[in-house]
């Protein structure tokens, strides 16, 4: 019987988005984590000091209310309540532009994800019904494997030239130059380089672990077949 031409289809566009849906979920999970993680970050070895006088104890605190504005549903009204040690404002006005538009893109990946999931487990159950069960176990094999080459090539970039790759980050998703900073400023004093540099390889592992629990789903559905 010949393969209906829908089927074909949506079996090529789930064989693209399902690796952007991988990474974005193992992004979306470092981001939710951040409050465990980020105190265990900076106390990390070798884990550069603040040169200005932060102390781990103040990193620590400043960071939780950064992240539970990203987290959160204030607006940027909500930085009005928290200042430094000497009375100076927590964040300057660049810095609190940015944030915003940090927390316009974490909103969006949210939604982009939960778009996803739905529009991805409604296409999979079209495909069951039409194709059987065998073929989503095949698709979630070869979905797990173009995973983890896009992570390699994202890893290959980022060790060959992490700051190439910061870069154009920032160039694609943030306008102008709201994302430069003094090293005086909180969110350099706050967020170095190197904490940066670790985001990229948590977001690696998140994604590679995903990629290996799907692959093991895929293999199980088809070994009980």
């Amino acid at each position: 019987m010949k393969q209906p031409a829908w089927v074909w289809a949506l079996t090529t566009l789930l064989q693209v988005l399902l690796p952007l849906w991988i990474l974005l979920s193992g992004i979306m999970l470092v981001l939710v984590s951040a409050p465990v993680w980020v105190p265990i970050e900076y106390r990390l070895p070798g884990f550069p000091e603040d040169s200005y006088g932060f102390t781990l104890e103040e990193r620590i605190e400043l960071s939780a209310v950064d992240l539970a504005y990203l987290l959160g549903d204030e607006d940027i009204s909500y930085f009005d309540d928290f200042t430094l040690a000497d009375g100076s404002p927590m964040h300057n006005e660049r810095e609190l532009r940015h944030m915003q538009d940090v927390k316009i893109l974490v909103d969006l990946a949210r939604t982009v994800w939960v778009g996803g999931t739905l529009l991805l487990a409604c296409s999979i159950t079209l495909l069951v019904r039409q194709e059987g069960i065998a073929r989503i176990g095949a698709l979630l094999k070869q979905a797990a494997r173009n995973t983890v080459v896009l992570v390699v090539l994202l890893i290959a970039g980022v060790a060959v030239s992490f700051r190439a790759v910061f870069v154009a980050f920032h160039r694609i998703f943030f306008e102008g130059d709201t994302w430069l900073f003094r090293y005086s400023d909180t969110f350099i004093r706050l967020y170095p380089e190197r904490f940066w540099r670790d985001i990229f390889i948590y977001i690696g592992v998140a994604t590679m672990g995903l990629s290996a629990l799907l692959y093991a789903m895929g293999r199980r559905v088809k070994g009980r077949l």
